[in-house]
């Protein structure tokens, strides 16, 4: 999981080469079943890559847990917020 902007911007630059790497892949590969089977595993971590990126940017900045070990501060059911204005 990314867990600050540093990370994001590598996972961001490494998307990147690997859609490089299939767009490479068809403009080279003339059989069908080869490019696909070449493709296939690019494609795969793309996918996750991008699942990724969407999580970390689903959460605020002070919801990030530096350490994937540490759990995601919740609301516990029944808590109510601070209003903080």
């Amino acid at each position: 999981m990314i867990s600050n902007d540093e990370e994001l911007q590598v996972t961001i630059k490494r998307i990147e080469r690997f859609q490089q790497q299939v767009a490479r892949l068809r403009q080279v590969e003339t059989n069908p079943t080869n490019y696909r089977l070449s493709a296939e595993g690019y494609l795969a971590e793309i996918d996750r890559m991008n699942l990724e990126v969407r999580d970390y940017f689903s959460l605020l900045p002070s919801e990030v847990s530096p350490d994937e070990s540490a759990p995601v501060p919740t609301i516990a059911e029944g808590s109510q917020v601070a209003d903080r204005s």
